[in-house]
C-alpha cells in the first residue's frame, strides 16, 4: 500500500501531467473506457482510487444518485474536493484494501489506473462482488500486462534517442514490480490477462467486454502519443455480477 502520490515533490509532477490537467479528455483511453461504462442514472457508484475525481464528477454528471470515490492519498483528494461542485459525490481517504465493501451497498464499481497498485486483485474481486447488487456493473482499466511485465516501464533506445522497441520480459511471473515513473521508483504489481479474467470468473463475474485502447486520431499530435500505438498501455474489463 505505497502511497508515493503525498511525497509533495512527486505529487507536483503528476500534477503537471496532460491528464491531470486536461482530466477525462486528457486520458487517450477515455473514449475506450466511456463506451463501456453502464448507464449511472439512479445508481450507486464507487470509484476505486478515484484520484482527482474526474470518473466520479462524470458519474454524478450522467444522473448517478450517490457516488463515493476513495484514494489512499490525501493531496489527491484535496484537489477532488476543490473540483467537485456536486452534492451527490464523497471522498474518503482508504485504501483500496482496507475499504468497507457492505453487502449490496453499490450498484456500479468502477476503478481508472489503481489496480495495478494493488497486490491481491483476487482479494478486490472477493469484495466488489459482495458490494455489489444483483445484475450490476464492474468495469475498470489498469496498465496492460505487456507495459508491466517487464518491470521498468520504459523503452529501449537507439544512440540518437529514439525508441526502438518496448522490452518483455518475465510475462508469466507476475508480482512486483519497481517501475519508473515520472523519474521515481515506484512499486505496481504485474500480472497476465488470464489471471484478470480468470479472477472474475472464479468470483461468478460474467465478462461482458475487453479493450485494448489507443488514443484517438485528434491526441496523435501530443508528445509522446503516436508512441501508444506501438504496444498497448491499457487494459479496460467489463463485468457484471449476474
Amino acid at each position: 500500500m505505497e502511497n508515493k502520490y503525498d511525497d509533495p515533490h512527486f505529487f507536483d509532477k503528476y500534477s503537471r501531467m496532460p491528464r491531470s490537467v486536461r482530466g477525462l479528455e486528457g486520458a487517450g483511453e477515455w473514449n475506450a473506457l466511456k463506451s463501456m461504462l453502464p448507464d449511472f442514472k439512479g445508481k450507486r457508484v464507487l470509484d476505486l482510487g478515484c484520484g482527482f475525481g474526474w470518473h466520479c464528477v462524470y458519474a454524478a454528471e450522467q444522473g448517478a444518485a450517490v457516488v463515493t470515490g476513495i484514494d489512499i492519498s490525501k493531496k489527491m483528494l484535496e484537489k477532488a474536493a476543490e473540483q467537485t461542485n456536486a452534492y451527490n459525490v464523497e471522498y474518503h481517504c482508504v485504501p483500496i484494501e482496507e475499504y468497507e465493501y457492505r453487502e449490496n451497498s453499490f450498484d456500479v464499481v468502477i476503478s481508472s489506473l489503481a489496480l495495478h497498485y494493488v497486490q491481491s486483485f483476487d482479494s478486490v474481486c472477493a469484495k466488489v462482488r459482495r458490494c455489489l447488487t444483483a445484475g450490476s456493473d464492474f468495469v475498470f482499466s489498469v496498465e496492460h500486462p505487456i507495459f508491466t511485465a517487464e518491470g521498468r516501464q520504459e523503452w529501449v533506445y537507439d544512440e540518437a534517442g529514439n525508441p526502438l522497441f518496448w522490452p518483455v520480459d518475465s510475462y508469466f511471473h507476475s508480482g512486483e514490480r519497481i517501475a519508473r515513473f515520472l523519474g521515481e521508483e515506484v512499486v505496481k504489481y504485474h500480472r497476465t490477462i488470464t489471471e484478470y479474467v480468470n479472477s472474475l470468473l472464479a468470483h461468478g463475474f460474467e465478462i461482458k467486454g475487453l479493450c485494448e485502447p489507443t488514443p484517438p486520431e485528434e491526441m496523435l499530435d501530443l508528445p509522446g502519443m503516436k508512441e501508444e500505438l506501438r504496444r498497448p498501455m491499457m487494459l479496460i474489463i467489463s463485468a457484471r455480477k449476474p
